[in-house]
C-alpha cells in the first residue's frame, strides 16, 4: 500500500472514530433528556430568552412578631476566621482580595461566601460586628440581578439566613431592609424551575421568610406563591418513609433543617397572618417527624450520616444539632432505631443491626428519573460499622464541577459494588448527570437468618444483557455478601473500601485479612468465591479532603464472589 493509500485510511479512520464520538454524546444527551419534566425544559428556554430587571422599589413595612415563640435554630461550625476571612470547603480566602460577585472563584466557594451561614453558626454573636461590616459591604458592592451572589439559589439562602439573624435579636441595617425586598422580587421572576427539587424547594422557602418578615399586599404575595409551592412540594419531594425524594442523606438533612426552619418561622409568626394553606402547614410537624426518623436510621452509630449519592459531612448541621433543633421546637425526641431489620421501603434503603454490627444498603433507585443530578452510580453498594467504628465505607464527596475526579467519585468502583467490565452500573457523566440508570428489582427481605437480596439491570446495555445479583446475610458475629452477575461473563469485580482507620492487613493472600478495631477486637474477612487483592484508594468525607485509604478488590469467578467479614472478639 502506497504513502497515498495510508493517508486515506487513516483519515477514514478518523472519520469513523468523529462520527462514534458524536453519535455516543448523541446517546448520553438523549438517554439524560428524555426523562426531563415539560416544566424543566420550559424553565430552561426562559431562563435563557427572558431576562427581567430587578425591582429596586422601596421595602413593605416589617410585619410584627412574636420574639418569644421563635427558637434558636440549628447551628453550623463557624467559617468567618477574620473580619474578611473565610473558610469553605477546606479553603480559606480573604475576600478583601476576592469579589462576592464570584469572578475570581470557585463557584461552589462562591456560592458558600453568599449563603452568609455564619450569621446564625455556633458562637455568631461573637462576630456580630463582623457581620455587620460584611452585611453592609455585600449591599454596597453588589449590582442586584449580576453575578453569582444573585443567583436564585445563593439568593435564597441569604434570604433566609438575614431574616434568621434579624429574627435572633440582630436588627438589620435599612439597607440590607431594602435589598431584602429586591432580592424577594428577584426570587419570584427567577424560579429554578429549570431544575425543581431542593433548589425550587430553597426558592419556595425563602418568599415564605420573606413573605412573613415584610407586611402588605406585596409580602402577601411572595407568602401566598412560596406556600403554594411547598403544598405542591412537599408531598412530592419527601417519600412516604420521610425520605428527600433525591436519596443523598446530606440532602436530606439539609431538607429536613428546611422544614425545621418553616415550622419555627410560621410560629412566630402565628396568628398574625391568613392563609389558605393552613392545613399544610400543620401537617409540617408530622412531615419533619417521619424525616427525623430516615436520618436515624441512615446515620452510623457514630452519628454521622452514610455516604450515599452526593454525602460529605459539615455542609448541613449534624443529626445530633438537628435532633436539638426538633426539641427545642417541642417536637419531642425519637426513638432510635433498634436491632433486626428496617426496610426503608419509600426510599429503597435497609439497615441491618445485629449485636455491634450494623449495615446500611443500597436497594434503591438513584433518585427521581427527572433530577438524578446528585446520583452516584451506587446502586447495591453497603457501608458497615462495627462496635461503633466505621469499617466500609463508600467514596464520599469531595468536589462538585466537570472533572475527572468528580466523575470517579460519582463511579460505581468508587463504591462497595460490583462493576463489569469496568463501566458504571448508571451512566454518570459531566459533573451532574446521568443517562440510563440502573433499576433494582427483585428485593427479599428476609428476618431468619438476617437476609437481603436485589437486583439491578444497568449492566442490561452491555454485551448479553448481565444482571448483578447480591446477597447479604447477618449471622451471629459475621455478615456475608455473595454476588453473581448473570449472564455473559465481562470480568466483573467487587469493591470493599475500608475506612481509612481500619489498617487491614493480608495473610498470606488478600483472599485472608484482618484489621484492628479501635475496641480492640480483631476484625477479619474471608474470601470463599473470586481472587482478591488489596489496592490503594481516596475516602472523602469532606469538600475539599481526600484521604489515602485502602480497599479490597474481589474478582469474581465464573461470575460469582463470596466473602464475609466476621466483627471480630
Amino acid at each position: 500500500m502506497g504513502r497515498q493509500g495510508r493517508r486515506e485510511d487513516r483519515l477514514c479512520a478518523q472519520r469513523f472514530a468523529l462520527t462514534m464520538n458524536r453519535f455516543r454524546n448523541f446517546e448520553l444527551y438523549w438517554n439524560t433528556v428524555r426523562y426531563l419534566r415539560p416544566a424543566q425544559v420550559h424553565g430552561r428556554i426562559r431562563r435563557h430568552l427572558v431576562r427581567s430587571p430587578p425591582d429596586l422599589a422601596a421595602p413593605p413595612r416589617l410585619r410584627p412578631f412574636n420574639s418569644e415563640a421563635w427558637v434558636r435554630p440549628a447551628e453550623r461550625e463557624p467559617s468567618l476566621e477574620g473580619p474578611r476571612r473565610f473558610s469553605f470547603l477546606n479553603e480559606a480566602h480573604d475576600i478583601a482580595a476576592r469579589r462576592w460577585d464570584g469572578a475570581t472563584d470557585d463557584k461552589l466557594w462562591s456560592y458558600n461566601l453568599n449563603y452568609f451561614d455564619d450569621l446564625n453558626a455556633r458562637n455568631a454573636s461573637a462576630r456580630r460586628e463582623w457581620h455587620l461590616a460584611l452585611l453592609e459591604d455585600w449591599v454596597s458592592e453588589t449590582c442586584p440581578g449580576q453575578g453569582v451572589c444573585w443567583e436564585p439559589y445563593p439568593t435564597s439562602l441569604r434570604i433566609v439566613n438575614w431574616i434568621k439573624w434579624a429574627l435572633g435579636g440582630n436588627p438589620l441595617p435599612d439597607a440590607c431592609v431594602a435589598s431584602l425586598a429586591i432580592q424577594a422580587r428577584w426570587i419570584t421572576k427567577n424560579l429554578e424551575t429549570h431544575l425543581l427539587g431542593n433548589h425550587l424547594f430553597a426558592n419556595a422557602k425563602a418568599l415564605v421568610f420573606a413573605g412573613l418578615f415584610f407586611h402588605g399586599g406585596e409580602a402577601d404575595s411572595w407568602l401566598e406563591l412560596g406556600l403554594s409551592l411547598l403544598a405542591r412540594e412537599v408531598p412530592e419531594q419527601i417519600l412516604a418513609d420521610g425520605a428527600q425524594f433525591e436519596l443523598s442523606p446530606m440532602y436530606h438533612s439539609l431538607a429536613l433543617e428546611d422544614m425545621l426552619d418553616l415550622i419555627n418561622v410560621t410560629r412566630a409568626y402565628g396568628g398574625r397572618f391568613a392563609t389558605k394553606w393552613t392545613s399544610a402547614i400543620e401537617d409540617w410537624p408530622l412531615v419533619a417527624g417521619r424525616m427525623r426518623d430516615w436520618l436515624l436510621h441512615m446515620c452510623h452509630p457514630d452519628g454521622g450520616i452514610a455516604f450515599f449519592n452526593d454525602a460529605a459531612i459539615g455542609i448541613a448541621p449534624s443529626p445530633a444539632e438537628i435532633e436539638d433543633y426538633a426539641r427545642r421546637l417541642g417536637l419531642g425526641s425519637r426513638p432510635k432505631p433498634g436491632p433486626g431489620i428496617r426496610h426503608l421501603e419509600g426510599s429503597g434503603y435497609v439497615r441491618l443491626t445485629k449485636g455491634s454490627m450494623v449495615a446500611l444498603l443500597d436497594v434503591a433507585r438513584v433518585g427521581p428519573d427527572y433530577l438524578p443530578g446528585h446520583a452516584h452510580a451506587d446502586t447495591l453498594s453497603f457501608e458497615l460499622s462495627l462496635g461503633g467504628q466505621r469499617v466500609l465505607v463508600n467514596s464520599g464527596t469531595s468536589c462538585y464541577g466537570v472533572s475527572d475526579e468528580r466523575l470517579r467519585q460519582r463511579g460505581t468502583d468508587a463504591h462497595n459494588t460490583v462493576v463489569v467490565n469496568g463501566k458504571d452500573s448508571s451512566e454518570v457523566w459531566s459533573g451532574f448527570r446521568v443517562a440510563r440508570r440502573a433499576r433494582p428489582f427483585g428485593i427479599q427481605v428476609l428476618s431468619d437468618p438476617m437476609s437481603v437480596s436485589c437486583s439491578h439491570d444497568g449492566y442490561r446495555r452491555l454485551a448479553g444483557r448481565p444482571v448483578h445479583r447480591r446477597s447479604w446475610t447477618v449471622f451471629e458475629e459475621s455478615l456475608s455478601v455473595q454476588d453473581h452477575v448473570i449472564g455473559r461473563d465481562h470480568g466483573s469485580v467487587a469493591y470493599f473500601h475500608f475506612h481509612p482507620d481500619i489498617q487491614p492487613e493480608a495473610l498470606a493472600t488478600a483472599k485472608l485479612g484482618r484489621a484492628r478495631l479501635r475496641d480492640g477486637r480483631i476484625f477479619t474477612w474471608q474470601v470463599f468465591q473470586g481472587e482478591a487483592r488489596l489496592e490503594p484508594t481516596t475516602w472523602h468525607p469532606r469538600f475539599g479532603e481526600s484521604v489515602p485509604t485502602t480497599r479490597l478488590a474481589v474478582a469474581l469467578h465464573g461470575g460469582r464472589s463470596a466473602i464475609t467479614f466476621n466483627c471480630g472478639s
